[in-house]
C-alpha cells in the first residue's frame, strides 16, 4: 500500500488477468479495500485527482454503490481469476448491477471520528427507512420501532415492487424469481441481530414466490458504527432472457472461493427450506404418567397464585438485571422474565391448569427447560421436575387433591434432589439462599405456614448482599466490588419475587 496515495493494490497480480480496481471513501470498511483494488479517500470522501491517477497508473486499466457492490467484486472477480477477458468480466459486472437492490435502515447516524457528537436526529423509539452510509436521510422514519417481523416486510416490497417508477428499476416479476439475499451490518449490529433479519428476510420472500438461492450475512460495508442493516437482493437471471448470462454461471463464480481479507465463507447450496421443530411431549401424555389427575384444593387460587409470581417476575425484570450486571453476567433478569412470559403462555393455552396440579409441574419445568438459559434454567427444571415426583407418588396412590402436607413433602424432596446437583449450600450468595430458608420454615412444623416460609425467603435473599459469594456467577466478579455495591444476589431475588408473588404480598426493598 502507498501510503502517500493511499492506494491498496495487488503488488503480485497476475497481469494477464483482468485487474479490478474501485474507488470511495473510508469508513465503509471492509469495503472497498477488503475485495478488491481500492482508491482510498479520506472518510467519507472520494479520493482525489492524484489518488485516482495514481491507482489507474498502477492497475493499468463511476457509479457508486451500497452492499451490493460487493456482489459485483465478487462475481467479476471470479470471472477475472478464471481468465475471462475484459469484455466478458464488464458484460458480467455491468449485468450483475442493474439487477441489485438494496436498502438500508438505521436507528441512529454514524459518527465520524473528529467530529462533535451531535445531538440525535432520531428519537430513541424512531427508526429511519432508506437511510444512506453518509448519513443521508431515508425517505421515511417510523415510530415506534416495529418488531422485525413488521419491518422487514416493508424492505423486502420496497426492493421487489414495481409500482413505483423511482423503484421499479430491477424487474422483479412475482412469479417464479430467484434471488441471492445479502445481509450486511451497517456497523454496529451484532451477528445474532443479523440472523433473525436473515430469518424474517428469508420467510417473507418465500411468501411472495421468491426462491432464495444463496443468503450471505455478515459485515460486507458499514458506515463506521452506524446501527443498522441492509437487505441486498440479486435477481438471477431467468430461462426466458436468453442475452443473460446463465444463472448457473452467477452462482459458480459467487460460490468460487476467494483469497482477499473481507470476504466471509459461504456455503455453496440454497438454504434449507424449513425449520425443523422438535417433538415434544404432550402435557396429555405427561399426565398419564399418574393414575389420576391431581387438582389443587382451589383450582382458580392455583392459577391466580402461579400468574401473579409469573408477574412479579417480569416487574422485578429491571431490577434483578441491575443487579445481574453489577454481580454476574446480565442476563439473569431477562432469564427468569421469558421463563415467566413463557408460562403465562402456557397458562392461556391450557397447558397449565388447577386441574392437573402433576401436569402444570412437569409443565412448568419444560418451560425451564426449553425457553429458560443459562445456570438458572437448568436449576429450575431440575427443581420443577423433582417437585413433581411426589405429586405423581401421590396420585398413583388415589390421592386426588393435592393438600399443604403433600405440598411441604414435594418442596423438601426437590431441595434435595436440586442439592444432588449442585454444590451450593447457604450461606453462599446463590438462589438456594432463600430456596432452603423457605423449605426449612415451610416444613419445620406440621402447620405450614407459608407467609412464614416467603418471609424467611425474603429476608435471605436480603441478606446475600452481605455474603462472600462462594457459588454462581458471583464468585467470579471482585470481593472489594461487591461489597461496595452491596447488592443482592439476582437469583437470589428472583426466588424472592417467585415466593412473594405466590403469597400475593408486597416486595422488599433490595437496599
Amino acid at each position: 500500500m502507498t501510503l502517500t496515495f493511499a492506494v491498496l493494490y495487488n503488488s503480485e497480480h497476475d497481469r494477464s488477468k483482468v485487474a479490478l480496481i474501485c474507488g470511495g471513501g473510508s469508513g465503509h470498511e471492509p469495503a472497498h479495500a477488503g475485495y478488491v483494488a481500492a482508491v482510498c479517500g479520506a472518510i467519507f470522501a472520494s479520493p482525489n485527482p492524484s489518488q485516482v491517477r495514481r491507482g489507474i497508473d498502477l492497475v493499468e486499466n463511476e457509479k457508486g454503490g451500497l452492499a451490493g457492490t460487493v456482489l459485483v467484486y465478487k462475481i467479476a472477480g471470479a470471472l477475472a481469476q478464471r481468465g475471462g477477458d475484459l469484455e466478458e468480466v464488464y458484460k458480467i459486472a455491468e449485468y450483475v448491477s442493474s439487477r441489485l437492490a438494496t436498502i438500508g435502515v438505521g436507528l441512529e447516524h454514524c459518527h465520524v471520528p473528529g467530529t462533535a457528537i451531535g445531538a440525535s436526529h432520531l428519537k430513541h423509539d424512531e427508526i429511519e427507512i432508506g437511510m444512506g452510509i453518509h448519513n443521508e436521510p431515508g425517505n421515511r422514519r417510523i415510530h415506534p420501532v416495529p418488531p422485525l417481523e413488521e419491518l422487514v416486510p416493508q424492505l423486502v416490497e420496497n426492493l421487489t415492487s414495481t409500482d413505483d417508477e423511482d423503484r421499479s428499476f430491477v424487474p422483479f416479476t412475482g412469479k417464479n424469481d430467484r434471488v441471492v439475499l445479502l445481509v450486511n451490518n451497517l456497523g454496529g449490529t451484532s451477528e445474532l441481530e443479523l440472523g433473525a433479519v436473515v430469518f424474517e428476510a428469508k420467510k417473507d420472500l418465500e411468501k411472495r414466490g421468491i426462491k432464495v438461492e444463496r443468503v450471505l450475512s455478515g459485515t460486507f460495508m458499514t458506515s463506521l458504527n452506524m446501527p443498522g442493516f441492509s437487505l441486498t437482493l440479486l435477481l438471477l437471471p431467468s430461462s426466458s432472457d436468453p442475452d443473460a448470462p446463465d444463472a448457473s454461471l452467477i452462482l459458480s463464480l459467487l460460490d468460487d472461493p476467494a483469497n482477499v481479507p473481507a470476504w466471509k465463507w459461504t456455503v455453496g447450496t440454497e438454504p434449507a427450506d424449513t425449520i425443523i421443530s422438535p417433538v415434544a411431549r404432550s402435557q396429555d401424555e405427561t399426565a398419564k404418567d399418574g393414575a389420576h389427575q391431581l387438582k389443587a384444593a382451589d383450582s382458580k387460587a392455583f392459577i391466580s397464585a402461579v400468574q401473579r409470581a409469573c408477574n412479579a417476575l417480569i416487574a422485578e425484570e429491571p431490577e434483578i438485571t441491575r443487579m445481574d450486571n453489577i454481580a454476574g453476567d446480565g442476563d439473569c433478569g431477562l432469564t427468569l422474565r421469558d421463563g415467566a412470559q413463557a408460562v403465562l403462555e402456557d397458562i392461556k393455552s391450557g397447558k397449565i391448569s388447577g386441574e392437573d396440579v402433576f401436569g402444570s409441574v412437569i409443565a412448568v419445568s419444560k418451560v425451564a427447560e426449553e425457553q429458560m438459559g443459562g445456570t438458572s434454567g437448568a436449576l429450575y427444571s431440575i427443581f420443577f421436575s423433582a417437585l413433581a415426583q411426589p405429586l405423581k407418588v401421590a396420585a398413583s396412590e388415589g390421592v386426588t387433591t393435592v393438600d399443604p402436607a403433600l405440598w411441604s413433602l414435594a418442596v423438601k424432596q426437590a431441595l434435595d434432589r436440586l442439592y444432588t446437583y449442585t454444590r451450593a449450600r447457604p450461606p453462599s450468595r446463590t438462589l438456594v439462599d432463600p430456596l432452603q430458608a423457605f423449605v426449612e420454615t415451610f416444613t419445620s412444623s406440621p402447620n405450614v405456614d407459608f407467609a412464614a416460609a416467603v418471609k424467611a425467603a425474603g429476608d435471605a435473599a436480603l441478606k446475600t448482599r452481605d455474603l462472600t459469594a462462594k457459588a454462581g456467577r458471583s464468585a467470579y466478579v471482585e470481593g472489594d466490588r461487591l461489597k461496595l455495591e452491596r447488592v443482592p444476589d439476582p437469583g437470589a431475588w428472583g426466588v424472592k419475587a417467585i415466593l412473594e408473588g405466590l403469597q400475593g404480598g408486597g416486595h422488599a426493598e433490595a437496599a
